[in-house]
């Protein structure tokens, strides 16, 4: 099967997600998540991308960004990624790749769309089961969305400010809304099948 074409689109939100190699451990200690947040902070200025939620789970990692620039995501992406796994390697004695191949992306195009990825993105460790309230997690956006910490690189997306200001308290009661099974299955399959996430929200 031929590999999905990627859309050179600029100024647009995109939900990225990024799996571990056959679903395998990406992040094994917390200076795991720190290296990785490091990079993505440099390349995200570097490559002209903005970055409006991220959750980096055990296994996998979630992004909201806008590229500022044609291919920007894809370019900024390889850096993180060479880096990172160059630095994991080194430091846990072991060799190959721990992503399973080229992420997947879906355009976040309305508004609807952009408040629901955002909120799909910073609830995916209580979804997991690693915390109950997604303020304990450290290592996703909620916090800095949510105004309970300070991360002068996160961009929240524009959109966030129909459901108040954002960060502040005003995050934090969306999210507490939840996610209806059909806004979490349309949020799945676009990405699954990267396309545009759409049919839910004008």
């Amino acid at each position: 099967m031929p590999r999905p074409l990627r859309l050179a689109v600029t100024e647009l939100p995109m939900h990225v997600v990024q799996r571990g190699h056959d679903r395998g451990t990406c992040f094994f200690r917390a200076s795991d998540y720190r290296l990785y947040l490091g990079a993505l902070q440099f390349a995200a200025a570097h490559y002209g991308v903005q970055v409006h939620a991220y959750a980096l789970m055990t296994n996998h990692v979630h992004l909201l960004v806008t590229p500022l620039r044609p291919h920007a995501v894809s370019r900024m992406l390889q850096w993180v990624g060479g880096r990172y796994v160059r630095r994991v390697n080194d430091a846990r004695a072991r060799r190959g790749t721990l992503w399973e191949g080229r992420h997947r992306a879906c355009l976040v195009a309305s508004d609807g769309h952009v408040l629901a990825a955002c909120r799909y993105i910073d609830l995916n460790p209580v979804r997991a089961g690693i915390v109950g309230n997604p303020v304990d997690y450290a290592w996703s956006s909620y916090g800095a969305l949510a105004g309970r910490r300070t991360e002068r690189w996160l961009v929240p997306h524009p959109t966030l400010e129909q459901i108040g200001a954002v960060p502040g308290a005003a995050y934090t009661a969306w999210c507490e809304r939840g996610i209806a099974d059909s806004e979490l299955g349309a949020i799945r399959d676009a990405t699954r099948r990267q396309v545009q996430f759409a049919g839910l929200y004008p």
